[in-house]
């Protein structure tokens, strides 16, 4: 069995605290080092507190090119900034979970090493993703919109304005404290944020305009900020002239073969995703309208559990290896 070494960056984080308790449990992952400035010389459950008697791993502040695959979980723009100064060899697998290879998928290092980077949306690019050395994880509310769109955007049916509204939980914020993470004022309460103008537009628009090869009509955005911890509920809705059994077919003949993306036939709620690496939609048709809602865990899927699944993907092994998870449930 192909055993896979890994080194994590920036290894203090939510998504790096994720990525450790998934890779942790992988059966073909050998994790080689987690790489912290802050917490240097500490142990990793000192920082994530629930993988006490999971691991003796230490934070290191030291980085080893003796791997397969590097999980970048720096911040946004921290990537390019960490290849420009290091001479990371071409050899080693990058998963890169910020923004900064999303929509610019070249990267020329002051190091001299040039990397393209696949943005890594397996239901979109599972091929490439299997080709590639470099991969940009999407972002969370962009999975989840995509994951929403994608069949209409294939077929050509997106002809009108989309109204879109997403809610997602605190641990979307980070771990960097800020009026609107405190937990006095996220508890009972909620705020929309960056109405129309959420960062992730850009790299949606552009996986759904690249797949139906056109220009779309408006993506009107409206991002809330929820009262609970982890999770992305979004719905979406459009014209559609579809009726129910048309759409409903289209969506799952799109998601047929896709590892962990499903579409229920009955209601669903944030718990059926929430701790796994699971997409679930639901497809609805309304007289001229048709709503799609689109769940997601924003650590997991959003985040973590895909870029799991891409370095699956990418290194040859089953595409759900390590990402049997249960939902929280009750």
């Amino acid at each position: 069995m192909t055993t896979i070494k890994v080194g994590i960056m920036g290894g203090a984080g939510y998504t790096a605290g994720e990525l450790l308790r998934i890779l942790i449990n992988h059966p073909q992952v050998k994790i080689s080092f987690v790489h912290s400035n802050s917490h240097e010389g500490r142990k990793i459950y000192e920082a994530h507190s629930d993988l006490l008697g999971d691991t003796d791993i230490t934070f290191t502040d030291k980085i080893s090119t003796d791997v397969d695959v590097l999980f970048l979980c720096l911040g946004h723009s921290k990537a390019i900034e960490f290849l420009n100064q290091h001479a990371i060899p071409e050899h080693i697998k990058i998963i890169d979970l910020s923004q900064d290879f999303r929509l610019n998928n070249k990267h020329n290092s002051q190091t001299g090493v040039t990397r393209e980077f696949v943005y890594g949306l397996p239901e979109l690019s599972r091929d490439q993703v299997k080709k590639a050395q470099n991969i940009a994880n999407p972002g969370c509310f962009a999975t989840a919109f995509e994951l929403a769109l994608l069949p209409l955007a294939k077929a050509k049916l997106i002809k009108s304005e989309v109204h879109i509204n997403g809610i997602t939980g605190s641990t979307g914020a980070g771990q960097t404290l800020s009026d609107t993470a405190h937990f006095s004022w996220r508890n009972n309460n909620i705020s929309i944020y960056k109405a129309f103008t959420h960062q992730h537009l850009e790299e949606v628009r552009l996986t759904l305009e690249t797949t139906a090869a056109s220009t779309l009509p408006k993506l009107n955005f409206i991002p809330l900020r929820g009262n609970f911890t982890r999770g992305i509920f979004l719905s979406a809705y459009t014209d559609c002239d579809l009726d129910q059994n048309q759409i409903t077919s289209l969506y799952k003949t799109f998601y047929k073969d896709a590892a962990f993306t499903f579409v229920a036939n009955n209601d669903i709620s944030l718990k059926d995703v929430v701790n796994t690496n699971k997409c679930i939609l639901k497809v609805e048709k309304y007289n001229e309208k048709v709503l799609i809602t689109s769940l997601i865990d924003n650590l997991t899927k959003g985040a973590s559990g895909q870029a799991v699944q891409n370095m699956n993907l990418m290194c040859g092994i089953d595409e759900k290896a390590g990402l049997n998870l249960k939902a929280v449930g009750f």
